[in-house]
């Protein structure tokens, strides 16, 4: 990767913290950045990397903040901006909020972690687990220093040994979020399913685990194409503890987990989702006077299945007052200040068919289409239920002193970008 320096930049472009790596750029390169992105705003040519001279600048924004790298090597940029992120990721763990005021409150302990984090330009420990053994926000005497754990220096670098438990439990949730546009027509403009195998872990000494799902690859690999049902899975991306060899052989996930809670992998799918919740509106305006608005919802899932917690929002005029509602289950709520109307159920199980109606004055005299119409949106979660019909077969727990641990899984389905234009 080879990384010359890393500065944090509030929004005027003013240097908070800055690590120098390598000491072959001038610190002071960095002064011309904010006039580079200005120039290139000014272009049309908006790009994350900037090359001034022999200093290519690469940068990410972040809440108030720019993250910037710089080098004078032929970096390789992707892996700059995954570093980029992961110090994000590492700070926001420490502080909950990366922002300019948590940088001047913890200016000693950013360094401590740059500096664990990237030596002399390249990756180095960037497990925030692992760091926070031994760079914590308590004050340390020079006598009793704490020592950096083993596991840095390990080939396991995500886990500690020693770990003991009591009971030893795994939980695995799988959690689908649903990416949907629909048009006005009701066909389906845009539609993905985004997933994520989160895992919480609680288990004694260095166990290896093996997961198995119905991958499609793996099933034809096997011989069992046409038999089972199988998922075909897109993009998927791994925690750093699971053995890629392995994988890329015979579809086999295994690994040494972190102790506590990670995301073990990522997937999406590029397919036709039939909406989980479909919306039809009828909007009535009357000239200057009045607004009405029906809105049907129907779940189009399976009925041993429930939503929790829907939120249907619809979108009404900046000037519209004087609300009332009718609603065949659930509560209706105007909120003026996001111009909107949140339709809440808290129960709609699968087959199901309700029906709101809304009626607004409308006080001023303005044009009424000027603003358009933003679509409605959809918020919700199914428990115990896939879009993609992924499945967890076996979940395997090896570890030499032979203990028995209880495994969990549980499926979530969520809304994602869930949109519906009127």
């Amino acid at each position: 990767m080879s990384l010359s320096a890393v500065f944090f930049l509030d929004v005027k472009g003013k240097v908070l913290i800055s690590r120098n790596y390598r000491g072959d750029v001038d610190m002071s390169s960095v002064d011309k950045f904010m006039m580079l992105i200005l120039d290139t705003e000014e272009e049309g040519q908006v790009s994350p990397i900037i090359t001034h001279g022999a200093v290519t600048f690469m940068y990410i924004k972040y809440n108030n903040l720019y993250l910037v790298a710089c080098s004078k090597k032929n970096a390789n940029v992707a892996l700059v901006f995954t570093m980029l992120h992961k110090i994000v990721e590492v700070l926001t763990e420490y502080f909950k909020e990366l922002e300019e005021e948590s940088i001047r409150d913890n200016f000693v302990l950013i360094y401590e972690l740059l500096d664990e984090l990237i030596d002399f330009g390249y990756p180095q420990t960037t497990d925030s687990k692992i760091l926070q053994e031994y760079i914590t926000q308590v004050g340390q005497k020079l006598e009793i220093a704490p020592k950096p754990p083993p596991a840095i220096t390990n080939a396991v670098s995500w886990r500690s040994e020693g770990v003991r438990y009591r009971k030893n439990e795994v939980f695995l949730d799988v959690i689908e979020s649903v990416n949907l546009l629909v048009n006005s027509n009701g066909n389906v403009l845009r539609s993905e399913i985004v997933g994520a195998v989160k895992m919480r872990v609680f288990l004694s000494g260095m166990p290896e685990l093996r997961l198995g799902l119905n991958d499609k690859v793996l099933f034809e690999n096997t011989g069992r194409g046409g038999k089972s049902k199988s998922v075909e899975l897109e993009d998927v991306k791994f925690h750093q503890c699971v053995r890629l060899s392995r994988f890329e052989n015979d579809r086999t996930i295994s690994f040494i987990p972190p102790d506590g809670e990670f995301e073990l992998m990522s997937y999406r799918l590029n397919t036709h989702v039939k909406p989980l919740i479909w919306i039809e509106s009828v909007i009535e305006r009357h000239s200057h006077s009045r607004v009405e608005y029906m809105i049907k919802a129907k779940s189009q899932f399976k009925r041993r299945s429930t939503a929790n917690n829907v939120d249907i929002i619809i979108p009404v005029p900046n000037d519209a007052d004087s609300p009332k509602f009718k609603t065949t289950v659930g509560y209706a709520k105007y909120l003026p200040e996001s111009s909107a109307v949140v339709w809440h159920i808290k129960s709609f199980p699968g087959g199901k068919e309700y029906l709101m109606r809304a009626h607004f004055n409308l006080p001023s005299v303005e044009a009424e289409e000027a603003e358009g119409r933003p679509p409605i949106s959809v918020k919700f979660e199914i428990p115990y239920f896939t879009t993609s019909g992924i499945q967890v077969r076996y979940l395997k727990i090896i570890e030499k002193s032979g203990y028995q641990a209880l495994p969990w899984v549980r499926y979530i389905t969520q809304n994602g970008d869930y949109q519906v234009r009127v």
